[in-house]
């Protein structure tokens, strides 16, 4: 090898052996990226939470019952006495199928009469909707096709059976568009928000200029604020303006309150502000904040829900699912956006966001003031 090649090659090497904690994490980040592609990329829903309002309260009410809770697509967690209930679940996020058995079910079924069954599907995530469809007609077809058996040989001219009646709630023709351009909202308010805030801070810390504004008149909180409202005032351009476009060149409804989707927007914010502030703490260098930011963002994109059903994965990454914010806040965006749903609905996501959001600030706020005293 060239002498000059050489001495360079080991220069760099040395340079990367200095720096242990990006070192660390560039070997991290494969790792990452493998158990989140590996076990979350994939769209095969097994137990979705489902509600079941049986109206019929009759012996085959509860043998169709048993089929959907025999299949391994179906996870029936809730009982209600009436469809206001359902659609309340629904709204919530709670459940995303709920199946309607009519009264006069066993009845159409003796006299050899085709009975109907509703099935209502959550049409914000076309993925999970599409799958639970084909998975609610498997499974009314085989239960049917068993009533049929049991007929033939007794009355072959009235055989009956079961239909299966999907209706899709909040996005009747499944546009992948509408589940995706309100989660890229909080997934771009994440990015920009945690990136820029982090590097912000961190180039004043490179370029000696810190030190100048922590020797002037201002206080802590002061400094911290100051640097955070311009962010603050791009990720909300950056709002209007993906919400804007949306409409316009998408199509895509905006059914809730606009200022309800603010507020929200706003303590999503704190989260993401406080992990920027974090992160500056950390990092020595911007291109260490980019490693960084890079790690906090990735889980966030797989573990939210954002590309992939987290009904899909395994439970003990469902499970890290809730240390997520964007989680709750993809939640929030599409419980406004598509279901038009009001703050009683998506109370529990609010909450989570806003004890999230105050933890995260107040704990990085403290980080950043010790960082420069």
């Amino acid at each position: 090898m060239n002498s000059r090649l050489f001495a360079i090659t080991r220069k760099e090497f040395i340079h990367i052996l200095r720096d242990p904690r990006t070192l660390g994490v560039m070997f991290l980040i494969p790792i990452v990226q493998l158990v989140l592609l590996g076990f979350a990329a994939t769209t095969d829903i097994r137990h979705l939470n489902t509600a079941v309002y049986d109206a019929d309260r009759s012996a085959q009410s509860r043998a169709l019952i048993e089929a959907y809770r025999a299949s391994d697509y179906f996870a029936l967690n809730y009982f209600v006495s009436s469809e206001q209930a359902l659609g309340e679940l629904l709204d919530r996020g709670d459940v995303r199928a709920a199946m309607i058995i009519p009264k006069g079910y066993a009845e159409q079924l003796a006299r050899g009469e085709m009975a109907q069954v509703a099935f209502l599907l959550d049409g914000s995530d076309p993925a999970v909707a599409g799958t639970a469809n084909a998975a609610a007609q498997a499974v009314g077809q085989a239960q049917s096709t068993q009533i049929i058996q049991r007929k033939l040989g007794v009355e072959v001219t009235n055989l009956g059976g079961i239909e299966i009646r999907p209706r899709v709630w909040y996005n009747p023709e499944m546009k992948s568009s509408y589940y995706m351009i309100p989660a890229l909202i909080g997934l771009i308010l994440q990015f920009i928000t945690i990136l820029f805030t982090a590097q912000t801070i961190v180039r004043e810390r490179e370029q000696g200029t810190i030190e100048q504004l922590v020797v002037t008149p201002l206080r802590s909180w002061e400094l911290i604020v100051g640097k955070l409202i311009p962010y603050i005032g791009i990720a909300f351009f950056n709002l209007a303006e993906i919400l804007i476009l949306g409409v316009i060149l998408f199509g895509v409804p905006i059914r809730g309150s606009l200022l309800l989707l603010v507020v929200t927007s706003f303590l999503f914010l704190l989260t993401t502000l406080g992990l920027g502030i974090f992160v500056s703490t950390i990092a020595k260098s911007q291109q260490e904040a980019m490693l960084i930011t890079f790690m906090i963002n990735l889980p966030g994109i797989f573990l939210s829900g954002f590309f992939f059903p987290l009904e899909a994965m395994p439970p003990p990454l469902q499970f890290l699912s809730y240390l997520i914010p964007l989680r709750y806040m993809l939640i929030i965006l599409r419980g406004i956006v598509l279901k038009g749903v009001g703050l009683e609905a998506i109370f529990s996501p609010v909450l989570a966001l806003a004890i999230f959001g105050f933890l995260i600030l107040l704990g990085a706020s403290l980080r950043f003031r010790k960082s420069l005293e």
